[in-house]
């Protein structure tokens, strides 16, 4: 791997998406060189190429996706948890922002925080909130649980909030998922009469992904990055879901 490899790796990895247009211009290579470079990078499984630019690999894997625009991700939870107010009870999906939203979280003493997340429950091992998990079947490679259980678990308790993760978002699908039983969970919770969250960084809008997520019941509240595109953010407008923008963080290179 060289130097250039190095840098198109991290570009993607911190934004989310890059084009190939914008890697051959920060690179100073040709834009054949760069569709080179992502068929090489690509097949070792450091990225997914798509039409026009290079995206992260998908992984449900907790870990590897918070190194991902990490400084956007915190800035999102960060915002999230100003949301949050002393002596609720709230559900905390799983994803990476999501366990951001949790550890910003963790120092709060009168909070009681509902989850699917076994990764999310570790980080609050040592928290001063209250948290309680939800059974279900373990699915090892996201460590959250889904299944009739998890939906029935779900169906018991009540909480006022709900900060959902979602995949992707396109004006044609509305929100959609990667994984059919966490979407099925996620639905589970989007039935429920309470505050209905989606925290995602703005790299997700413009993505498609086989399962759709709040068929019959829409987000009350999106929380994102201020570089979602300009349709999808006029079209939540217009569905008078509320959008809250957190400024962008500075990216190098």
């Amino acid at each position: 791997m060289n130097n250039r490899h190095e840098q198109i790796i991290r570009l993607v990895n911190e934004r989310g998406s890059v084009s190939v247009s914008e890697l051959s211009q920060l690179t100073g290579v040709s834009e054949v060189t760069i569709r080179q470079d992502l068929n090489t990078l690509e097949k070792s499984n450091f990225l997914k190429r798509i039409h026009g630019s290079a995206v992260t690999p998908d992984s449900d894997d907790v870990s590897s996706r918070l190194r991902t625009r990490y400084s956007v991700k915190q800035s999102i939870a960060e915002f999230a948890a100003s949301q949050i107010v002393d002596g609720e009870s709230v559900f905390i999906e799983g994803g990476s922002t999501n366990a951001l939203l949790a550890r910003t979280l963790a120092t709060r003493s009168n909070l009681t925080i509902i989850t699917v997340s076994h990764y999310i429950a570790h980080l609050l091992r040592d928290s001063q909130c209250e948290v309680i998990i939800i059974g279900g079947q373990l699915q090892k490679s996201s460590e959250s649980v889904v299944g009739p259980l998890a939906r029935y678990c779900i169906q018991q308790l009540h909480f006022h909030k709900a900060f959902i993760g979602v995949d992707g978002w396109h004006p044609q699908t509305g929100f959609t998922g990667r994984n059919m039983l966490r979407c099925d969970v996620v639905n589970a919770v989007m039935g429920k009469v309470t505050h209905r969250v989606a925290l995602t960084d703005s790299s997700k809008f413009g993505l498609v992904h086989p399962y759709p997520v709040s068929i019959e019941h829409t987000f009350n509240q999106v929380i994102t990055d201020d570089a979602i595109p300009d349709d999808a953010r006029k079209l939540l407008i217009k569905q008078n879901i509320r959008l809250d923008l957190v400024a962008e963080s500075h990216q190098p290179g």
